[in-house]
């Protein structure tokens, strides 16, 4: 059951809404306040997006840039060292592209997830130096702000490190030769911020010709980090630049997918494009996604297009048999009343450890590690819930580990097979201290009450000047009371979703909703109920008709 918190107050006189206070409203909820914070959510500028605004050391930016520059003058051997998922995948295509086009001597790197594992390694570096033998410098995207000992590998074997990178910093920093570093960007707009001040050594094309806000964007979306500030700025606009791009190959994904680029949107890239994106990593090489990305050949799109489409319906598959085995195998640890789910097991893929990590916190709302356990080596992911600090806590465990890394909400680390046991003890010990009771009862945080019957475009499009959504500005979400139930079904493969019509006593015509994953709760509903919805308000199109529709989040029965 969640608990439904109510973040505002919204006072409507005669039924008649007053979309500038509601607009206002919502922003409050968001923490922006003042008329210069509204001002700039409301219209925000590419120009404002700056080294000072996003928090990256101009010191060591104009070092980054020092050493680039010489080595492209000196002709040597550049490697852009990328990672595995759409975040490090688009930030090296945009410092590959940006380099290859001031002529640099640069070629990208994309580890193997199970070869090499994550980020720049000593295993990773070995390799490198075998295939580009004449390295001489390394740029890494998304990854090496706690890569130490291959840092200092790295300089031993004559290649200088520059880090960019928007992960959270050990205790120690690498002694890199720079560090281009914020937490409040994703990795990929770590790397674009370094393309820019790149391309302004020659004067390139303004911001609303650039190449890379689209990728910046996409991967701002796909990496969950919130759309903020600089963030939100670089989304909105990238998003805008998605709906016209030029590439051949996300052109030939969207083809795949069957949806067109105009339609792009959170939503799309989130669901659709990203985890496509993202399975070759989790199967395979990701070095074919970065190829789709750069690709000029449309012959070439289409087939790595669609290889990354099927290689995505196999990684549904390893997930949906990975998450059923952890579920019948380990649910013995949620009767036994323990506060974090912690499941082994040598035949899960480390490709999908992550998404079977989300899917049960999902369903039973715990932290949970999943871990691929290895003859001498086992790797894991782990996902939290809202209010526990993922990483910190593994952390504190970090006398058992490898290695360690990631986000308040996800992370994973590396841990001797043989340690798995004391590492399990310890971490559920310390869980069962941590994890606060009111900490597990999911919150659906509600901006205001709406009486049903003010829904209207005007409305809707009010609400969409605060976009673009996700994490840090999620979609407005509302609050009907008293809501009758005029009709329901349910629809979608095995029923999962539920279709409904409501209405109110002032509203002569129902409107329709949708509830994903809705369906399993349909017996507890029947049609003439009155109900409080909570929902947010989206548009439907269809054959090129406009309807509003509700997106249910959750339903009460009034006592």
């Amino acid at each position: 059951m969640k608990r439904w918190e109510t973040l505002n107050k919204l006072q409507i006189a005669n039924s008649k809404l007053q979309i500038d206070k509601l607009i206002k409203l919502l922003l409050e909820n968001r923490s922006i306040k003042t008329k210069k914070e509204t001002l700039e959510f409301l219209n925000p500028k590419l120009e404002d997006v700056t080294v000072q605004s996003v928090g990256i050391s101009k010191n060591e930016l104009k070092r980054a840039i020092t050493r680039i520059k010489k080595a492209i003058k000196d002709n040597e051997q550049i490697v852009v060292f990328g990672d595995y998922d759409v975040d490090g995948i688009c930030g090296a295509a945009i410092l590959w592209e940006t380099l290859n086009s001031l002529g640099a001597k640069v070629l990208p790197y994309i580890p193997h997830r199970i070869d090499e594992g994550y980020g720049i390694s000593l295993r990773s570096i070995a390799n490198l130096k075998k295939q580009i033998s004449n390295t001489k410098l390394i740029i890494t995207v998304d990854n090496g702000i706690v890569a130490n000992e291959p840092v200092d590998f790295a300089k031993k074997n004559g290649i200088d490190v520059i880090i960019t990178d928007h992960h959270v910093p050990g205790k120690k920093l690498p002694r890199a030769l720079a560090i281009v570093h914020t937490t409040k960007l994703c990795g990929a707009a770590v790397g674009y911020i370094l393309s820019l001040a790149l391309r302004s050594l020659r004067q390139s094309a303004p911001r609303a010709f650039d190449p890379h806000l689209e990728l910046a964007a996409l991967a701002s979306v796909a990496d969950l980090v919130p759309l903020i500030g600089p963030s939100r700025t670089i989304t909105k606009y990238g998003i805008e630049a998605l709906r016209k791009t030029k590439r051949v190959g996300i052109l030939a994904l969207l083809e795949q997918a069957r949806i067109y680029a105009n339609q792009i949107g959170t939503y799309e890239i989130g669901h659709i494009i990203a985890p496509r994106i993202n399975a070759m990593g989790r199967m395979e090489s990701a070095m074919d996604s970065l190829r789709l990305l750069c690709t000029r050949n449309k012959d070439r799109a289409k087939l790595l297009a669609h290889k990354l489409s099927f290689t995505n319906v196999e990684r549904q598959k390893t997930t949906e048999e990975a998450v059923a085995h952890a579920i019948s195998n380990f649910k013995f640890q949620i009767s036994n009343g323990q506060k974090l789910l912690f499941i082994a097991h040598e035949s899960y893929q480390q490709g999908v450890i992550g998404l079977v990590a989300s899917k049960l916190v999902e369903q039973y709302y715990l932290p949970s590690i999943v871990i691929s356990k290895g003859e001498i080596y086992s790797k894991a992911s782990a996902r939290s819930i809202s209010g526990f600090n993922i990483i910190e806590f593994i952390r504190s465990a970090s006398e058992f580990l490898v290695d360690a890394g990631g986000h308040p909400m996800a992370a994973g680390f590396t841990v001797e097979t043989a340690k798995l046991d004391i590492l399990q003890k310890k971490l559920i010990e310390l869980a069962q201290k941590q994890v606060k009771k009111k900490l597990l009862t999911q919150v659906l945080r509600v901006d205001c009450e709406l009486p049903l019957e003010v829904i209207s475009f005007e409305l809707y499009e009010a609400i969409m000047r605060l976009y673009p959504f996700g994490m840090g500005n999620p979609v407005p979400t509302f609050v009907s009371r008293n809501v009758l139930i005029k009709d329901m079904r349910v629809v979608g493969t095995d029923g999962k979703h539920l279709k409904l019509e409501v209405g109110s006593e002032k509203l002569e015509a129902g409107i329709s909703g949708i509830w994903f994953r809705g369906g399993e709760r349909v017996s507890e509903f029947h049609v003439g109920d009155k109900v409080d919805l909570v929902y947010t308000i989206d548009q439907d199109l269809w054959n090129g008709n406009k309807k509003l529709q509700l997106k249910v989040k959750d339903l009460r029965l009034k006592n």
